[in-house]
């Protein structure tokens, strides 16, 4: 049985456990579980990460811990009882553990390893406190060392700053708001501005000295030199170097390293410098030969500085070489350093170009305490320390020392007796009291040991040497009476024994008789002479005499004038125990002299500060001695004394005296009586403060009443102790007058800075530290009132002195802070003189910083939930005094402009920052009870409104993001909680006061605003939150979103008609909230948008303003990464509910699925731009948003947008011709006008037509880039047409030079011909704009099939591709996968005319035949009913899939979608006419070629001619007539009859076009080749034998056929007339011959011998590898089914497919799925060779069976002009815009279709001009000026080529009519006759000649020229808009044709909507 839990409720899983038993609960190690049941040895609960989920588990797989439980029963709350920083450390473990893995993954190394670490040290500290074991201090700083960690993790990591109250984690609930943002900000102040460093120090470390000539022992002095006051600042640092010039003893670092400590931030200064004296040990001379003298002196070498400055810029850890500079003049050696220093070095030579001094020195900054624990390492091994000469800044009480510094500064000798000066040595003992030398109390500087005796340095033949040596003496203090230092003086020869002459010494005693020692200063000691064997041992002898020329006795002033030799010294004393003053010592045994007592007093204040602390308490016992003898006399005095003591501890040198002070009061004074003198003396000096005009004593006397009030509180408690309390009453009284006299003098007003408004001031400085004294012997009360009387006193004006009014506010602030605010009772008597002087100074807006910390102050003794009475007093109080001042505060300093200066910026949200926390405090606090007086408190509605502007004004600031730094995301939830609890009182005052008749609209938005940017707070976006996070607060909290979007509802429904005036204002708003993904906030927001709908409809019969801002704001929120899927469907489903019955819901539904359908491409657009690279996907689904926007939305503004985005995506991916094409679309939308356009994107503020100029200059650049120089001319023409207009000519020459430098390119630079792929894209999870469609792509240069697949693989890794070309059926469109299905496609130019001309350079034509490409071509071969094993041409039918897209390509994408597709079968009879026509017409152009020797290598048309030849020769051909002219089968197929006669017209005319090939071989091929080249003829009249062809001229009855240079052609008109009795002949409509034979390869197998032949005979091959890699077979001689296709049934198919002649039907399957290989060259089994890829033609269909489609004996009445829509539109590419003829610009000609409609055959009619029309034609009609490109020579003027537009939509195309469409124009008679045309015919006639695709001429009567509408200059004088879509059709008849030549006014445009784009 199921029993709930007592204890056990809590625990951790030390066990995995799968949970396979039934209702099992699945759990990890490591996770914490909370236990509800137990059952038999089993738990029930859940998991706290997924509470959720309940199960059952076995206990045993538990570890219980201790926790307590919150609100028992079924919501119960457990909270484990363990430390908190184990719970936070636990926690936070938790969450970086999933991040840190993440760092991995973002390949962030190096912060993923040091996290990892940090990670390690936590867990290792945890274990730690953990065990238990460890002492309380020790807990404390592994704690201090975890916390440090977790913050340092989380500030990396991005997570939130964690508050703290000693380690712990703070609940915000359990402490004040006030309190919280210090914690908050003291540890982001911590983290953020580190405090600089008051100390600093310098290591040194000596590395080696390089010097050529070193060879003797060297002494190197560092020491720190002051050159600002030329004194040295620091004691030295002294170390010893070998010969070597390295440290002698390197195993102890302490004696080559130091730390120079406790220097000062004002010594950090470029005037310190580092000197380094460098001593030699040695002989007399650095040259002298080594001789028999053993003796060594110390001598000067060298000397290198170094200013401190260097090493400011950075610690510097890389050794620096300093120079050193070596002394020329011994006797400036005491100041070298200064003379380099002041650059005077050139006196001095360098040790050597390459020598110097290496040391390593680094700073440090901080507390010396510090760097030794972070630099552990360092002192551990050893280092010295050197101090600062004397004490350091701040003199701590309990330092020792005792050091006298001696400087050796200079000497004066005679010569004694030589005839050169002397080499003087200096020796130095200190002598004790016992004559007695001291050992080891002589330090040369630190790093090395004290000696005992001292040598100074010889400089040579010096009788006045000058030294300036330091050393220090630590002599202790029990030594220093009756010692002396003895100077030895000694001559040291240079002679070879090297003798040392002792002839002098001087002395000097330490101490004086009367105590004082040996002062500070320069003393001028007497040399006494002596003989060099004098004994010195005996002191006593020397001692009686004179040592000091400055004290001389007056009886041996006699003795001293013969002495002329003298000796100074410098001494300094730095001792806590001795002292040189004569006047202390007087006042310390004042008993000794008591008539010196007043004398003493008044000197006491010129004695040094050092001097009195050391001897404080000493001090201090002989003023209270003095007034307890004798008060009356010397009372003031030792008051005055004791204030000058009192505040000498003020000092900051001596601050930390006070405790000593302090201590001395609490356990050494014993003054009983002193109170009443010290009351007396007090009050006296304050009376007299207003009287007195010099005040600076009273100063000194107020500043030190903390003390005063000390010594007098202590004296009395001693008197009442000795007493039992005595005259307690009459100690009142004098507290009370004292206190009355303050309060009198502080109310005495005066103006101006005067001295009694100072007085005043440094009287409130310290008169809050008096109140802790105060309650030692008064109730709390007493004192309240007190101090509540005296800070009542001060006056309330604000114009008196200003810094008194500071003043004024710190003494407050004090008084907060004090002992005494924190006692309810006393607090709420001081609170209202508090909030008084608050008020004023907040009303004036002075003094904010200290306003702000006052009020933080009092809101931290108000916890939050006190429902004591006395915190509900004093909110009562505050807010009837503060509420309003504070609100305006916080909104007039938010206001303000932010400081520059970094520090003051940092004091301004600090400021900013208390004044919210105040306010967030006093708003948390108040109840319902408040909230109501505030509301009744308003006597009128205009105040109330006024108050309600104001609080969401402020409340919007508070929810700013800057207003707290990003990581106080604790802070930011506690103030939303207390926005939102407020907004929810006040809402009920909203709704009661402003409704109806009162409605006011500026204070409803200002509510709606300020609730819409609360929702938005990225603070609250709980989906963006670690789940952990994400629970924490929801159960502190809950999701405070969703009750501010309840009440935003509720609001909005109370405001009934009202509503009106928000529409649309708020749909943007309220749309942004929606789009959070909170399904409880989306289904009570989404429904506002239906009650939007209503009103509007009911106030404006629609809802046109509704959709328009839904869909401005759509945009811009969801690129912002704002919406989801799940949001459109619960957005369509939601409204479409709503709208079910209401009256407008047709339009409703309507306006739904408009959005809807945004969304999807929004988020499509959205996910796409996700992606780091520029891909198809972005082009598209920028493409498909481009095209929402102005065919359904028609939205200019967003349209161009896109346009620009499409088009930088573009520019982004070099695809520069998409790019041209896309900015034409903006281009297209301006007029060449000079109407003023605003500033726009990236355009500045222009006229219309300098920013069609700019665009149209941009694109040309493109397309010149794209290699798109056919369209750029056509702009470069219309560009230099308006500079014409303009007479500028200067541009216009430069565009000319532009245009003819677009025509070099074409005829010079290569370009390279695109493969085109079709790729189908199926299944769902494609995005909509491509899902279930198929596209055409136009692939990269060099790009093949497997290229394109794989890439289209990659952008889509999650697709699978589909390995057939089939249709799929409806289970791959519905399939929740990606599916791709990719092929390549075969073009179907537009322009047939270019490519089949005559003489056009390849150049040219290249761009016709992948430009403008509307149609797209796939052949499938299959065999129909039984195969013929015998001859598969029978039954080899093909499959031709025509793709039409809905644009052409290229266009402004790579792809486009395919619109239509058509599918038709090809009979084996129509696939062979195709072959024939495709293979004569590429014989011919080889031929042509040869002829006009534009082929370098005949080896084209020598395969070509064999492959022909040898097919036929073989059976190829006669396997046609085997199949389609046997009788059967024309019996079978009556209807075939004159395609059967085709087939053998062309059969005929292969022929002949073959014996003429062969006579134009014969003459260029080469002697090699000869015996090739027989064999073709012989196997030529084999051919000729086989096709039955004797003579052609029996058999063809015309005239011979003209080539245009020379070589043969059947005349198509030459038929005879059996076979076609009227001409005509009937061709079916939907026949595959009726299509372009596009031949791009040439089409043709292998058969014989002969392929073989030809490979061996030129030695290489010309066409792809089946050429010749094919072994003949029996079955050459017939097609296979693969071969036999037209070559378009191949052109997709592998190489492997195509080996061999025969497949075996397993492989019919992998022929089906050839169409997913490549497009290869296809070949056809008759015509085996392909031609070379240089020479691949697109050639037209021929549809007229009477003439060749080059004819040139075609009559001018067959071409007429044909004008064509244009397609410059985004969706309306086949659609038609007809355009005018004047002023507007025409399509070129293409061929009309036929009248007839009985026939079901397409014709399509030659557009070759006739000879006749070739001259220039003469007539009625006034002629045009032609274009400058224009040839007016017959022989050039023929057909032009149909401009195909350019690469896409972007220009006009000029037909999308292929030839499969148009059909020829029949002739009704014979072919002679030419028919008669009506008048109104004339004009097409006239146009017969075709100028060149992208001519330019005169806009008065000229014909149409190919340029779109996009380019052209419009008639009308409306401003340009979006074009609607065209609801004109692509013509498919000569009716449509005849109709658009009329003139179409261009349709109206719609009204601009952005009139300044």
């Amino acid at each position: 049985m199921w029993i709930p839990t007592e204890h056990e409720k809590y625990g951790v899983v030390i066990a995995s456990f799968r949970g396979t038993v039934p209702h099992g609960l699945s759990l990890e190690i490591g996770d914490t579980v909370q236990i509800l049941e137990k059952c038999d040895g089993w738990y029930r609960g859940f998991a706290l990460k997924n509470p959720n989920i309940k199960g059952i588990f076995p206990s045993n797989y538990i570890h219980l811990k201790n926790a307590c439980v919150k609100n028992k029963g079924q919501f119960e709350m457990v909270i484990p009882t363990e430390d908190s920083v184990i719970t936070e450390m636990t926690s936070t473990l938790r969450d970086w553990g999933t991040m840190w893995k993440q760092l991995y993954v973002r390949n962030e190394g190096d912060l993923f390893h040091r996290l990892w670490h940090i990670m390690n040290e936590i867990l290792d500290l945890r274990r730690q406190v953990l065990v238990g074991h460890l002492t309380h201090d020790r807990m404390k700083d592994v704690k201090r060392h975890i916390t440090a960690r977790l913050d340092w993790g989380n500030e990396q990591l991005g997570l939130d700053l964690v508050p703290r109250k000693e380690y712990a984690m703070v609940d915000p609930d359990e402490i004040s708001i006030t309190e919280l943002y210090r914690l908050m900000e003291h540890r982001h102040r911590k983290k953020d501005t580190p405090i600089p460093a008051s100390s600093h120090h310098l290591f040194v470390q000596m590395k080696s000295l390089m010097c050529s000539n070193l060879g003797e022992e060297l002494e190197v002095i560092f020491s720190l030199f002051d050159s600002k006051e030329n004194r040295p600042i620091s004691e030295r640092f002294f170390l010893r170097l070998n010969r070597n010039g390295l440290p002698k003893c390197p195993e102890k670092p302490e004696r080559h390293c130091s730390l120079f400590v406790d220097l000062s931030s004002s010594e950090l200064r470029k005037d310190i410098y580092i000197t380094v004296h460098i001593i030699r040990i040695g002989r007399m001379g650095a040259g002298e030969k080594k001789n028999a003298c053993n003796v060594q002196y110390r001598r000067p070498f060298g000397c290198a500085v170094l200013s401190i400055a260097d090493l400011l810029a950075g610690d510097s850890k890389d050794d620096l070489i300093l120079k050193v500079y070596m002394c020329n003049t011994e006797s400036d050696w005491y100041q070298i350093h200064e003379n380099i220093i002041k650059k005077l070095n050139v006196r001095y030579n360098l040790t050597g170009s390459n020598a110097g001094l290496a040391v390593s020195l680094q700073l440090f900054h901080g507390d010396i305490e510090q760097i030794r624990r972070d630099y552990t390492s360092m002192f551990t091994h050893g280092v010295s320390i050197t101090r600062k000469l004397g004490f350091s800044n701040i003199i701590m009480p309990g330092e020792m020392r005792n050091d006298l510094y001696i400087t050796i500064e200079k000497g004066e000798f005679e010569k004694g007796g030589k005839s050169v000066a002397r080499n003087v040595e200096v020796m130095m003992h200190i002598v004790d009291s016992g004559g007695q030398i001291l050992k080891d109390f002589i330090s040369f500087g630190s790093g090395e040991p004290p000696a005992s005796k001292f040598h100074s340095f010889v400089l040579y033949h010096n009788n006045s040497p000058r030294w300036a040596e330091l050393l220090k003496l630590p002599i202790p203090v029990d030594k220093f009476r009756g010692a002396h230092i003895r100077f030895e003086f000694r001559h040291c020869s240079t002679k070879e024994k090297g003798e040392k002459k002792l002839f002098g010494f001087s002395f000097v005693p330490l101490m004086q008789e009367n105590g004082r020692t040996l002062p500070d200063g320069t003393h001028e000691l007497i040399v006494h002479k002596c003989e060099e064997n004098t004994n010195l041992q005996d002191s006593s002898r020397y001692l009686k005499l004179p040592f000091s020329k400055g004290i001389l006795l007056g009886n041996n002033h006699q003795a001293i004038k013969t002495t002329k030799e003298s000796f100074w010294i410098t001494s300094f004393l730095c001792s806590t125990k001795l002292t040189q003053n004569g006047d202390m010592l007087d006042l310390l045994k004042w008993r000794a002299h008591p008539d010196k007592i007043a004398g003493c007093l008044t000197k006491l204040k010129e004695i040094d500060g050092s001097e009195i602390v050391k001897f404080l308490q000493d001090t201090l016992d002989t003023l209270f001695g003095i007034l307890d003898e004798n008060s009356q006399k010397y009372g003031s005095k030792v008051f005055d004394s004791l204030v000058h003591i009192i505040n000498l501890l003020q000092d900051s040198k001596f601050h930390h005296f006070k405790p000593v002070m302090d201590t001395y009061i609490e356990s050494h004074f014993a003054g009983a009586l002193a109170y009443r003198d010290l009351i007396k003396v007090l009050k006296w000096h304050v009376d007299r403060v207003t009287d007195m005009e010099i005040q600076e004593h009273i100063h000194e006397v107020l500043k030190a009443q903390e003390y005063i009030f000390k010594y007098i509180v202590q004296s009395r408690r001693l008197f009442s102790l000795a007493t039992g309390g005595q005259n307690e009453e009459e100690f009142r009284c004098c507290i009370q007058e004292l206190l009355m006299s303050i309060r009198f003098f502080l109310s005495q007003e005066s103006k101006g800075a005067s001295a009694l408004s100072q007085s005043q001031a440094v009287f409130l400085c310290s008169f809050p530290a008096v109140y802790s004294e105060l309650l030692k012997l008064f109730d709390v009360r007493e004192v309240a009132n007190l101090v509540h009387d005296t800070l009542g006193s001060l006056p309330t004006i604000m114009h008196v002195d200003e810094s008194l009014q500071a003043v004024k506010l710190q003494c407050i602030g004090k008084t907060v802070e004090s002992q005494l605010y924190t006692n309810p009772d006393s607090r709420y008597i001081l609170l209202p003189v508090v909030l008084h002087h608050l008020h004023m100074h907040l009303q004036e807006q002075k003094d904010l910083t200290m306003c702000a910390r006052i009020l933080s102050n009092i809101f931290c003794f108000i916890k939050k939930n006190s429902s004591e009475k006395s915190v509900l007093e004093e909110i009562d109080v505050i807010v009837n005094s503060l509420l309003d001042i504070l609100l305006r505060t916080i909104l007039e300093i938010t206001s303000r402009p932010q400081p520059s200066g970094s520090a003051m910026r940092l004091q301004f949200q600090d400021v900013t920052g208390e004044f919210v926390s105040c306010l967030l405090s006093l708003l948390r606090q108040m109840t319902d009870r408040h909230y109501q007086q505030l509301l009744d408190r308003f006597n009128t509605k205009d105040e109330l409104r006024d108050f309600l502007l104001q609080i969401f004004t402020v409340f919007r600031i508070l929810i700013r993001p800057e207003m707290f730094p990003k990581d106080w995301t604790v802070m930011r939830l506690v103030a939303n909680n207390v926005i939102i609890t407020t907004v929810l009182y006040l809402s009920d005052a909203l709704r009661k006061n402003f409704l109806n008749e009162n409605f006011d609209y500026k204070i409803w938005d200002s509510y709606f605003y300020l609730a819409v940017i609360f929702i938005n707070q990225l603070c609250l976006q709980l989906e963006m939150f670690t789940p952990s996070k994400k629970k924490k607060v929801l159960e502190k909290y809950g999701d405070m979103r969703v009750t501010m979007g309840c009440e935003i509802f509720s609001m909005w429904q109370n405001l009934g008609e009202h509503k009106l005036h928000f529409i649309p204002a708020l749909i943007g708003p309220f749309l942004e909230v929606t789009l959070i993904p909170q399904p409880d906030l989306r289904n009570v927001m989404i429904p506002i948008f239906h009650d939007m709908m209503d009103w509007e409809q009911r106030r404006s019969g629609n809802f046109k303003q509704v959709e328009a801002k839904l869909i401005d704001k759509l945009d811009s929120l969801m690129s912002e990464g704002k919406g989801d899927e799940t949001y459109r469907e619960l957005f369509n489903s939601i409204l479409l509910k709503k709208i079910e019955r209401e009256t407008w819901r047709e339009s409703g539904v309507s306006l739904i699925a408009t959005v809807t359908r945004l969304m999807e491409r929004l988020l499509d657009y959205r996910d796409c731009m996700k992606i780091g690279e520029v891909d198809g996907k972005k082009i598209g689904c920028t493409v498909s948003l481009l095209n929402f926007y102005k065919t359904e939305l028609n939205k200019e503004e967003m349209y161009i947008r896109y346009i620009h985005k499409l088009y930088d995506l573009h520019l982004k991916a070099q695809n520069f011709t998409e790019a041209a094409y896309t900015l034409l679309l903006y281009d297209e939308l301006l007029e060449w006008s000079d109407r003023p356009l605003r500033e726009f994107l990236n355009y500045p503020m222009q006229t219309e037509w300098q920013r069609k100029e700019y665009l149209h200059l941009t694109i040309i650049q493109n397309f010149d880039r794209g290699k798109c120089w056919e369209n750029g001319i056509i702009l470069c023409r219309k560009i230099a047409e308006q500079y014409e207009s303009y007479y500028d000519y200067r541009n216009l020459s430069k565009m000319r030079m532009m245009e003819a430098s677009l025509y070099d390119k074409i005829m010079d630079q290569q370009r390279l011909e695109p493969e085109f792929f079709r790729v189908g894209f199926y299944g769902k999870k494609f995005p909509f704009f491509l899902r279930n469609k198929e596209f055409v792509c136009r692939g990269h240069d060099y790009e093949r099939l497997e290229a394109f697949q794989q890439r289209m693989l990659n952008e889509f890794p999650h697709a699978i591709a589909m390995q057939h070309a089939n249709q799929p059926d409806e289970t791959i469109f519905q399939a929740e996968a990606q599916y791709l299905q990719i092929y390549a496609v075969t073009p179907i130019p537009e322009s047939q005319e270019v490519l089949q001309r005559e003489g056009i350079p390849d150049n040219i034509k290249s761009f016709y035949k992948v430009n403008h490409i509307w149609r797209f071509r796939y052949d499938r071969p299959f065999h129909k009913g039984t195969k013929d094993k015998e001859n598969e041409f029978k039954s080899l039918w093909v499959e031709r899939t025509t793709l039409i897209l809905v644009q052409s390509l290229p266009g402004i994408s790579r792809w486009f979608e395919v619109e239509k597709r058509e599918v038709v079968e090809m009979s084996p009879l129509e696939n062979a006419i195709e072959v024939l026509e495709n293979k004569n017409q590429q014989l011919r152009t080889l031929i042509s070629q040869c002829q006009t020797r534009q082929m370098q290598n005949i080896n084209p048309l020598t395969m070509c001619l064999n492959g022909v030849i040898d097919a036929a020769v073989n059976g190829g051909v006669a396997r046609y007539q085997e199949a389609f002219f046997v009788k059967e089968y024309i019996l079978n197929h009556p209807e075939d009859g004159e395609k059967i006669t085709r087939l053998r017209e062309l059969m005929l005319e292969q022929a002949q076009i073959l014996e003429f090939g062969l006579a134009v071989h014969e003459k260029f091929v080469p002697q090699d080749m000869r015996p090739l080249h027989k064999k073709l003829v012989d196997q030529f009249f084999v051919m000729k034998s086989s096709l039955g062809i004797q003579e052609f001229s029996a058999c063809v009855q015309a005239s011979p056929v003209h080539f245009p240079n020379g070589s043969p052609r059947v005349c198509r008109n030459s038929a005879p007339a059996s076979m076609s009795p009227d001409g005509a002949r009937v061709i079916p409509r939907r026949s595959p011959l009726s299509y372009p034979a596009v031949n791009r390869y040439s089409s043709s197998s292998l058969s014989s011998q002969a392929s073989a032949e030809v490979s061996n005979i030129t030695g290489q091959s010309e066409s792809s590898d089946e050429v010749f890699n094919m072994q003949p077979s029996p079955s050459t001689s017939s097609l296979s089914s693969t071969h036999s296709a037209s070559p378009n049934v191949t052109s997709s198919a592998p190489s492997s497919a195509r080996a061999s002649p025969l497949l075996s039907d397993k492989h019919k399957h992998s022929r089906e799925n050839s169409c997913l290989s490549p497009r290869e060259r296809p070949c056809s089994a008759i015509y085996p060779i392909p031609a070379e890829p240089s020479q691949r033609m697109l050639f037209n269909h021929i549809g007229d069976g009477a003439l060749p489609r080059s004819d040139p004996n075609l009559s001018g009445p067959e071409k007429a002009v044909n004008t064509t829509p244009s397609s410059w539109s985004l969706d309306s590419g086949k659609e038609a815009r007809n355009m005018s003829e004047s002023g507007k610009l025409m399509s070129p000609p293409v061929p009309p279709r036929p009248t007839q409609t009985a026939s079901p055959a397409r014709h399509v009619a030659s557009v070759s001009p006739s000879p006749a029309g070739r001259s220039p034609m003469k007539g009625s009609r006034q002629s045009f000026t032609p274009s400058p490109v224009e040839c007016h020579s017959s022989g050039l003027i023929s057909n032009s080529p149909v401009l195909s537009g350019s690469y896409s939509s972007g220009i006009s195309s000029l037909s999308r009519c292929s030839t499969s469409e148009t059909s020829g124009f029949e002739s009704q008679g014979s072919e002679q006759t030419i028919p008669n045309y009506s008048v109104s015919e004339e004009p097409m006639r006239k146009e017969s000649k075709t100028p060149p695709p992208y001519s330019v001429y005169e806009r008065t009567l000229r014909r149409p020229v190919p340029l779109p509408h996009s380019l052209s200059i419009p008639v009308t004088s409306d401003p340009p808009a979006l074009p609607p879509k065209p609801l004109l059709a692509r013509p498919n008849n000569l009716e449509n044709s005849s109709r658009r030549t009329e003139q179409v006014p261009r349709p109206r445009p719609l009204p601009r909507k952005v009139s300044q784009l």
